[in-house]
């Protein structure tokens, strides 16, 4: 079957080559009523642009690609949805690749990327340290930017939101709510995000007088079975404290299971706040108090960092961008406020 030409989508629309061309690229101005034009002639024929000969023509290829720790994550899930639809808007499209939360992986799933000759990528890093290389090996080759997740060391881009100003928002709350003890379950400290999370959790419990006991900082996995697996074992010490904080709201999912199966009252006994406000959140029993991170802001923050790297190339760059968010507390009923402390 012979492949349908502009010339022909042209023939059957009544207008110009020219004009046919402004229309399926999305450059130069044509009327709405031509543009209906254009593209029922395209759709009739079956017209399919040449990508091969648009990206030799115009030394682009109109996609990018992403990488993200763990794609079975809801919070990346949504991320990535973000970015699609921000890329959408501008006539770009997506390759995802999930590194599985494993540096190896995530390094081959960068070169390949780069190789497929993608105008950039979008990464948020699965480890803090060893991600490194492999990060700012690819920045050399083409513009990269990391978001929510970063890797210190590197020469890139960055947008996220501020985890410490966060914690802030979790501890000021849990304290106005009666909370005057507090345990932190979350990951190992192999990622930015856990790192500040805890950073933010420690310095905040220190300031307003907290009391924090080491036994009850849990660090394993963002999932729900650790969760439980770390309720289970600061139940099983006697000694509930006043709140549980964790780092994503998968972890205050497991956690908040885990107080049921054990008889143990939440808000009531202990108040738990999660992180990242997935769809999953508001479902939870009861209804988490999370943190809510902007996450279309953050998409579109990470694409207009990519288009102005790819703008300025490698000779123009300047000083990396360094993005922080504000982040906002979305009070459910796991925690409650204006509460005495507890006995």
């Amino acid at each position: 079957m012979q492949r349908v030409t502009i010339a022909q989508v042209s023939e059957r629309a009544g207008v110009s080559t020219a004009t046919v061309s402004r229309v399926l690229s999305g450059r130069g101005p044509v009327s709405a009523a031509v543009e209906r034009r254009v593209r029922q002639a395209a759709e009739e024929l079956g017209y399919q642009v040449n990508t091969i000969a648009r990206a030799l023509r115009n030394s682009r290829t109109d996609t990018v690609g992403m990488v993200v720790p763990s794609i079975s994550n809801p919070f990346f899930t949504s991320l990535v949805e973000s970015v699609e639809h921000v890329l959408e808007r501008e006539g770009k499209e997506l390759f995802l690749s999930d590194a599985r939360s494993d540096p190896a992986i995530e390094a081959r799933r960068l070169a390949s990327l780069a190789a497929r000759n993608v105008d950039g990528i979008i990464v948020s890093p699965s480890h803090g340290t060893e991600s490194g290389p492999a990060v700012q090996k690819t920045a050399d080759r083409l513009p990269l930017v990391q978001l929510d997740r970063f890797v210190g060391g590197t020469n890139t881009d960055w947008v996220g939101v501020d985890d410490v100003a966060a914690m802030r928002l979790v501890m000021d709350h849990l304290h106005e709510g009666g909370a005057r003890s507090a345990a932190f379950v979350g990951s190992l400290l192999t990622n930015s995000s856990t790192e500040q999370r805890f950073a933010g959790f420690r310095r905040r419990a220190e300031e307003l007088g907290m009391s924090v006991d080491p036994d009850q900082v849990l660090l394993g996995d963002y999932s729900v079975d650790w969760g439980e697996a770390a309720a289970a074992r600061i139940v099983d010490t006697g000694h509930l404290p006043d709140a549980i904080v964790c780092a994503d709201d998968l972890i205050a999912l497991g956690v908040t299971r885990a107080c049921r199966a054990h008889g143990v009252s939440v808000p009531g006994q202990v108040q738990v706040t999660g992180y990242d406000n997935i769809e999953f959140s508001r479902l939870g029993e009861p209804a988490l108090t999370t943190v809510d991170q902007p996450r279309d802001r953050i998409a579109e923050e990470a694409v207009r960092l990519l288009a102005a790297a790819s703008r300025a190339g490698s000779a123009g760059r300047g000083p990396s961008a360094h993005i922080a968010l504000v982040p906002t507390l979305v009070v459910r009923d796991s925690t409650r406020a204006g509460a005495t402390p507890r006995p």
